[in-house]
């Protein structure tokens, strides 16, 4: 269960095949990119060391998010602060969601903590449970770690759900993903990064790989109460971010246009996708909160059977039979360009030419 290769993750083809051209719909990221003109890597900057603590990238969300320096802790990619946080801070329960990002549960038992789980409905369309009961949950576990919007079913959990429960257990830990927040429309208000100052039990874990298209370059970091960064600077490692990411990071502060054209694509995109579902009989769709869709198969034929024939049209979307909960055939894709978007729809629509194969 903890063996680095136990999860299979979205971006991996199996068969080497269909590699070549694939359209990708598996992993959650921007389909288009930040950069007009290719990066260059200085080679003076190679021969030197890094800042020791990221400094470059926590400057970046410093004026980006007009952050506290002091709140930030620079990473490389969100990942490495999923690992830090039940290890620095000693937890010994931690409650998860269900399905959700399988690297939490991973993180706590290899801290040596044991893991409860909130389960998710489809009845209900995966929505987080109230707080009378989230609270009745909490009761033993020195941890809650949650993602909003969470992976991969696209539901929100409201910051004022977070809040309150933040505010009514003040001894326990609230760890919050928001790797797809910018992805929302009314981000940065959904977003806990500026109420960590008067929540010292709330640590944020933000990502800039999804928003800017920056899957193969890990950015990242945490966002905590100063005296809590303190706490984690005494278990994290030192050079963890590399030259490279520092140097991209400083080219990101000047991304103003793309973000507001990503966000453009993103709205029209999302209604349009989910309008195009709903015409679908075959398949159910839920989340969509941010940019992409979880989607249970109600075909004739087998799951394995339609996702055969996505990949024979050069489509790869995220096979999510492997999270717990979502056995039932359930799959994912995130929403790109109109264009490719169009090539996904109409393979959706011949489903019904597969079934009648069938």
């Amino acid at each position: 269960m903890n063996s680095l290769y136990h999860h299979r993750h979205g971006g991996q083809a199996e068969s080497g095949a269909y590699k070549k051209n694939l359209l990708d719909f598996s992993v959650n990221i921007s389909p288009i990119y930040p950069f007009d003109e290719p990066l260059t890597i200085d080679s003076a900057a190679l021969q030197v060391y890094p800042s020791i603590d990221g400094r470059v990238i926590r400057e970046f969300y410093s004026r980006r998010f007009a952050l506290d320096d002091a709140t930030v802790l620079a990473l490389n990619g969100a990942v490495e602060g999923i690992y830090l946080l039940p290890r620095a801070l000693g937890i010994r329960r931690m409650l998860l969601l269900s399905p959700s990002f399988y690297e939490y549960g991973r993180a706590a038992r290899i801290a040596g903590a044991e893991t409860g789980f909130v389960r998710l409905s489809p009845c209900e369309g995966f929505a987080v449970p109230s707080l009378e009961r989230l609270a009745e949950q909490l009761e033993g576990f020195d941890a809650f770690f949650l993602a909003n919007p969470n992976n991969p079913t696209g539901t929100l959990f409201p910051q004022e759900l977070t809040m309150a429960l933040a505010s009514r257990f003040p001894d326990k830990w609230f760890f919050v993903d928001e790797a797809f927040i910018q992805f929302l429309p009314d981000f940065p208000e959904a977003s806990l990064m500026k109420r960590v100052q008067a929540f010292r039990n709330i640590v944020v874990v933000h990502s800039l790989t999804k928003f800017y298209a920056l899957p193969g370059l890990r950015l990242g970091a945490l966002v905590a109460h100063p005296d809590t960064i303190g706490r984690l600077c005494d278990f994290k490692e030192p050079w963890t971010v590399n030259a490279a990411a520092e140097g991209v990071a400083r080219e990101l502060a000047s991304c103003g246009e793309y973000e507001s054209a990503l966000m453009a694509l993103m709205a029209t995109e999302r209604e349009r996708m989910l309008s195009a579902l709903s015409s679908m009989p075959a398949m159910r769709a839920a989340g969509g909160a941010a940019n992409f869709f979880l989607v249970q198969w109600h075909g004739a034929c087998s799951l394995d059977r339609f996702l055969e024939h996505l990949l024979q049209r050069g489509i790869m979307v995220r096979d999510c039979r492997n999270f717990e909960g979502l056995e039932e055939n359930y799959f994912r894709f995130a929403i790109r360009t109109r264009s490719e978007n169009d090539v996904l729809l109409e393979a959706f629509r011949a489903v019904q030419e597969l079934q009648e194969a069938c």
